[in-house]
């Protein structure tokens, strides 16, 4: 019971021995086992009558002390073995000279569980001598003392990976505070404005408000906020309110009880209580059902929320960024977004410039892409870059911002690993871009014109010209009237259009 009755090994150790002590010359306990990996004879436990400490000391042997260790000098197959010389033995030896302990008898108990060496419970004396009737008595101890050093073992691992996943996750959240905070590419060139604001707001716990096109890297810019603030430590959660169907949303954003509605089998924290203590980042705001809208403005208002079908309230510690592609300002004035909701988070804007308008920060991407694609790719080296390609990159109007950037790096890489990285793909797209750009400004022509804006407008939505997001929400006309409009200037539509802006 002394033995199995306690889960620090050290302390069990010294309950045993003072029990010991009063029947047999005891003065010290040693927990070991061989580590072949390091030839070493690892120490995880001491006791004595008045101390005891955990430990892990690994003590060098010799060769022909690791034979010893090996079990290949005993002369039977006894669980206990008395050294009346423990001097004569090199493992013995070694193993007290290291420590620098006296001992004048020695008892070891061997600690198999089946055929397998877990360990050996080694027995000190400083005075006395150890007797047959001695390891008689040990004997009997050596069920309870396997479990123990297994348990003692097992507890070793778990802490080991616990320690090993802790730095992990060190590791982990100064990468992301490193990639998302202090080294945002651009920060101090075509993102300079952006970061002072974000130094500004990032000590703060009030809403944020990310606006930019698709792309603009809106997600990094809220880990910047995060990883800068008080809330570093805690979580940071990210949902996009776009790709979450209506029927679903208000289970993911708050969570259910078991037995809210069919399939509800468990009880279900949602993403705000995920966030309890850290950073909810709600990306595409804008695509939030009304019916999400209202139950959000609670949490903004009181930073309560309730799951469905429960009837306790629980209260939350998040802060609460948010991030929109949409003019929020016009879906107001079309009742597709709350106004109380919107005067809630524009509490303060941050407005992420497109690429086309920070074609300064290229190339530090471009150098910064091809780096971790390369690793990603497992490439052997790092290819180097055309300066030819240089100006085709700058003068390319990026429709699909940095993630178009980052994927045309990727592509390039795939044909040709090696390097040097021409970006020959991008050579059509870019023509038409600067192309149309030059005539656009040379003729008067109104068609012409009109021609030409409808064809940037649909390069931007790869040929989408319905929905949300497609060209005909963007010049704010009905759909029907913008297919009309295209087949007047000639200007195709529907599979051709959509393979033309593929290849682009």
């Amino acid at each position: 019971m002394r033995i199995c009755g306690n889960l620090e090994i050290e302390v069990a150790l010294q309950s045993v021995l003072n029990v010991l002590k009063n029947i047999m010359p005891l003065d010290r306990f040693y927990l070991e086992y061989y580590d072949p990996a390091y030839r070493s004879m690892r120490t995880i436990a001491t006791a004595t009558s008045t101390s005891c400490s955990k430990m892990d000391i690994l003590t060098p042997l010799s060769t022909e002390a690791q034979e010893s260790a090996g079990l290949t000098d005993l002369p039977d197959d006894r669980k206990v073995y008395i050294f009346e010389k423990p001097y004569e033995r090199a493992i013995s030896r070694e193993m007290l000279e290291f420590h620098g302990i006296p001992c004048s008898s020695l008892m070891v108990m061997l600690l198999k569980s089946g055929e397998e060496l877990l360990g050996a419970l080694v027995l000190i004396t400083e005075s006395g001598n150890y007797t047959n009737a001695d390891a008689q008595r040990i004997s009997m101890l050596h069920e309870p003392f396997v479990i123990a050093m297994s348990n003692a073992l097992k507890h070793r691992e778990l802490l080991s990976l616990k320690d090993l996943l802790m730095d992990e996750n060190r590791f982990l959240h100064g990468e992301l505070h490193r990639m998302s905070g202090d080294e945002i590419i651009g920060a101090n060139f075509g993102l300079k404005e952006v970061m002072y604001r974000v130094g500004q707001v990032a000590p703060l716990d009030s809403p944020v408000l990310l606006l930019g096109e698709t792309g603009v890297g809106k997600d990094m810019i809220a880990k910047a906020i995060h990883y800068s603030s008080s809330r570093s430590k805690g979580p940071f959660v990210t949902v996009n309110c776009g790709a979450i169907p209506d029927t679903l949303i208000d289970s993911e954003l708050f969570g259910h009880e078991k037995g809210a509605f069919t399939g509800a089998f468990t009880q279900k924290r949602g993403r705000f209580e995920r966030a309890d203590k850290g950073t909810i980042f709600l990306d595409e705001i804008g695509e939030l059902p009304l019916q999400a809208q209202v139950r959000l403005l609670r949490v903004l208002q009181s930073k309560e929320i309730e799951r469905i079908g429960g009837t306790k309230t629980i209260t939350l510690d998040i802060r609460i960024l948010a991030a929109t592609n949409r003019n929020l300002e016009e879906r107001v004035k079309k009742n597709l977004f709350r106004e109380d909701l919107w005067f809630r988070l524009n509490v303060f804007p941050i407005w992420i410039p497109p690429l086309r308008e920070r074609k300064s920060d290229i190339p530090a991407l471009l150098q910064h892409f091809i780096g971790v694609k390369s690793r990603e790719l497992k490439l052997p080296g790092i290819p180097t870059v055309s300066p030819d390609s240089i100006p085709l990159l700058m003068d390319y109007n990026w429709p699909g911002n940095v993630r178009e950037l980052q994927n045309v790096v990727e592509r390039a890489l795939i044909l040709n690993p090696a390097g040097p990285l021409t970006f020959e793909h991008l050579i059509g797209s870019s023509s038409i871009g600067t192309t149309s750009a030059r005539s656009a400004e040379k003729t008067d022509n109104l068609d012409e014109k009109i021609s030409l804006h409808i064809k940037n407008v649909l390069q931007k939505t790869r040929g989408k010209i319905h929905g949300p997001g497609g060209a005909a929400e963007l010049l704010g006309i009905n759909a029907s009237t913008l297919r009309n409009r295209m087949k007047k200037l000639g200007i195709p539509y529907g599979r051709i259009s959509r393979a033309r802006t593929d290849e682009i």
